[in-house]
């Protein structure tokens, strides 16, 4: 055992240093808690968000097709990408 954590020889001031050693100890656990409660609300968000935009660009994607093949004439064409646009 270190010497200078013992109350007889540390003169009483082994239990100050032992409560500044588990304050810090908890400190650092907390911080590590919270960082890491903002790291997975951070990727939900993004995950979120870049679902949204895949969706998009698919029926994006397959609008531009079934336009292409002539399946839909230019105003039910445009009439959609306005739609698209305002989700």
């Amino acid at each position: 055992m270190c010497p200078w954590i013992l109350d007889d020889q540390a003169g009483g001031f082994g239990m100050l240093i032992g409560m500044l050693l588990w304050g810090l100890i908890g400190l650092a656990l907390l911080v590590l808690i919270i960082i890491t409660i903002a790291r997975l609300l951070s990727a939900r968000t993004f995950e979120f968000f870049s679902t949204q935009v895949d969706r998009r660009a698919d029926a994006r994607a397959l609008l531009d097709e079934r336009y292409a093949r002539g399946e839909i004439d230019d105003e039910e064409y445009q009439r959609r990408i306005r739609l698209l646009s305002l989700r």
